[in-house]
């Protein structure tokens, strides 16, 4: 079985399709691997032979003697299956499929071809639409994209190829080094999945990037991101929050793109840090991949300037960054470097008087004081204090606080001597930022990432539940074309996994109710029973509060006049009677499966606003008690739960 380790390291490439135009794809796939440093054997095929780029162009891939790793397939889509098999002939482990065409525009079964044709010889396909794959470990840039990227500790994975070549320039602008760059395209065979799992144990890699469209294997992706986010932080870019942009994502690269709610959630549960932007995403990346781990979280923040100070204050309350507070300690800490006139409560300001000297001074104050965990510098460019004189203080501290694997990063406000020297800082690792939310952002995701590391659990307590038997209730769902449980296969099933469930029965006519009710005993709900009617409530199905058998007949008579007429068609099965419980807080527990992302739990406020408050968190089955305590605490209704102004904790009744 091939290790995916040779598509990052390969003995070989061949470029099938290379061309002798400059300006071609495969010509630019070509100068590129050449260009990178790599050492291997670099084959160009092209059924006209001659050179491309000084080196031999072969006329197919039989007359290479050598063994090839990887093939690069630049040929129109028409061609790319002979070519496939030709290389799986050949004995090429990973063919990275430049070519679109295929699923995207759709043209689904001749992308399954491809596969088949593929795993029949052993070989493994990166792609369709895909721009390439750059590998640090290796020196080989085999992309079509402007060349000259810069190694270093990122790895990208991208869906989109257009933006995953913009991405390239982005990261020589922003100095961003890069350990791979791969782009997935349709995604046919190898995804995200593999390459995580990949990157995760590449110990060049200090952090992945992540850019998704849709997901297909979403249990493996699941999995995948969780084990990776353990040892390294993960930062994705999830297109496709909106119903448009999801739609949009769908047509782009043929994939399907899960309600943003529950991606959002999971990706939390997962350990990923989910960015908004590019922009975003790459100022956490660059940061992260550097920073030590932090001992503690206590944080605190200097400055010159009042007003940057409480932005940066604001900021940490966003980002869920603990300030050190303790103010006698501060005080002892701070005032040896900081005026009278100053302030020595977090933030410290130093005023703005201060130079160089008592910057360090108050930024080594911090460093030696072992409760404080991580710094904070904030400058406003002054007459006192030129950009000049910065950005020798900003490298000196840094390296001091590196030293002592202590977090620090630096935000500078001014003008365009301040952003020339942020630049020349930047290509040197040091993190200094030009917005202070960005500087801040950067240092809350640090502590998210450990912080998950060291609370979240995986594991789960073994349970013995008749999956067989739900799988049956499920089943029979399933076969009569229904995507939902009736009421009676709920409780079914919430018997199987031993929840209580208050006393019920289904009653077909009125008789059998009032034979049963004293069964169920009072006071009891009623509530219809049908396929068709799903939201019980918005059809007068639902009575409550009912004490005596009069009241059973009128409720019978109402629910059935009701329902009859906002659905004269619905099937009506019959009338659960079920024994009302005492007031409490309602909830809802919901579970379903998701076309993407598989078996999907719900918890959150209940009761007839379910749907229009929305207070509802989502997390991927199987859950442990610690996950499910987190996802009640991520609703707004949870401090519900525990009693407010000095009310008892509440009781709740469960939405069905």
């Amino acid at each position: 079985m091939n290790t995916i380790s040779s598509l990052f390291n390969p003995s070989a490439v061949a470029v099938i399709g290379a061309s002798h135009t400059p300006g071609k794809i495969g010509h630019s796939i070509v100068k590129n691997i050449i260009a990178s440093g790599y050492r291997g054997g670099i084959y160009p095929v092209n059924p006209a032979g001659g050179e491309v780029c000084g080196l031999r162009c072969f006329k197919d891939m039989e007359a290479i003697s050598d063994p090839v790793d990887v093939a690069c397939t630049v040929v129109p889509a028409r061609m790319v299956h002979d070519a496939v098999l030709a290389c799986a002939l050949k004995g090429v482990k990973y063919n990275l499929i430049i070519t679109s065409g295929f699923s995207e525009t759709g043209n689904i079964e001749e992308e399954k071809k491809l596969v088949r044709t593929a795993r029949d010889h052993g070989m493994r396909i990166v792609g369709p639409n895909i721009f390439g794959l750059y590998s640090a470990e290796a020196y080989m840039d085999a992309t079509f994209g402007t060349g000259n990227i810069k190694p270093g500790p990122v790895a990208i994975i991208t869906q989109s190829g257009a933006l995953g070549l913009a991405m390239i320039g982005k990261t020589g602008v922003e100095s961003i080094g890069l350990s791979a760059i791969v782009s997935v395209g349709n995604k046919c065979d190898i995804d995200e999945s593999d390459l995580l799992e990949y990157l995760v144990q590449q110990q060049r890699t200090k952090v992945i990037l992540m850019y998704i469209e849709g997901i297909k294997q979403g249990e493996r992706f699941i999995r995948s991101l969780k084990k990776s986010t353990r040892v390294k932080p993960v930062v994705v870019i999830k297109a496709g929050r909106s119903a448009r942009g999801a739609a949009a994502a769908a047509s782009h690269t043929g994939s399907l793109a899960g309600a943003d709610e529950i991606v959002d959630a999971i990706l939390k549960q997962c350990g990923a840090l989910r960015a908004d932007s590019i922009a975003e995403a790459f100022s956490w990346c660059t940061y992260l991949s550097n920073a030590p781990e932090p001992a503690t979280e206590q944080t605190v923040i200097i400055t010159n300037g009042g007003g940057v100070g409480v932005m940066a204050t604001d900021a940490c309350e966003r980002y869920d960054i603990p300030l050190y507070n303790d103010s006698e300690a501060l005080r002892d800490i701070f005032s040896p470097v900081t005026p009278s006139f100053g302030s020595t409560k977090n933030p410290i300001d130093i005023t703005g008087g201060a130079a160089a000297p008592e910057y360090s001074q108050a930024l080594d104050a911090a460093l030696d004081h072992d409760r404080i965990g991580a710094a904070m510098a904030l400058y406003c460019e002054t007459a006192v204090f030129p950009a000049a004189d910065l950005e020798k203080m900003l490298e000196d501290i840094h390296r001091r606080y590196t030293d002592l694997r202590r977090p620090v990063l630096f935000a500078a406000v001014g003008g365009e001597d301040i952003e020339h020297a942020i630049i020349r800082l930047r290509k040197k690792n040091v993190p200094v930022f030009n917005d202070v939310y960005q500087a801040v952002a950067c240092m809350g995701k640090l502590f998210e990432h450990y912080r998950q590391k060291r609370s979240r659990c995986d594991t789960f307590e073994d349970c013995d539940i008749d999956t067989a038997a739900i799988d049956a209730i499920t089943r029979e769902a399933r076969e009569s074309g229904r995507s939902f449980l009736s009421a009676r296969e709920s409780r079914d099933i919430m018997r199987i996994v031993g929840i209580k469930m208050p006393a019920s029965c289904v009653a077909r006519s009125l008789d059998e109710a009032l034979a049963r009710c004293e069964e169920v005993g009072f006071p009891l709900v009623m509530k219809v029973v049908s396929p068709d009617i799903i939201h019980k409530s918005d059809a007068g199905g639902v009575v409550l509060d009912l004490h005596n058998r009069d009241e059973v007949i009128d409720a019978w008579q109402a629910i059935m006049q009701r329902c009859l007429a906002y659905l004269s068609s619905a099937r009506i099965d019959g009338i659960e009677l079920s024994a009302m419980i005492e007031p409490g807080v309602e909830t809802i527990v919901g579970a379903r499966r998701d076309p993407v992302l598989g078996p999907i739990a719900m918890f959150g406020q209940g009761g007839i606003y379910v749907e229009v408050m929305k207070d509802v968190s989502f997390r991927a089955l199987p859950l442990n008690r610690l996950e499910i305590l987190a996802m009640m605490k991520q609703t707004r209704s949870y401090p519900l739960l525990l009693g407010v102004r000095g009310e008892a904790k509440k009781r709740h009744r469960r939405s069905a």
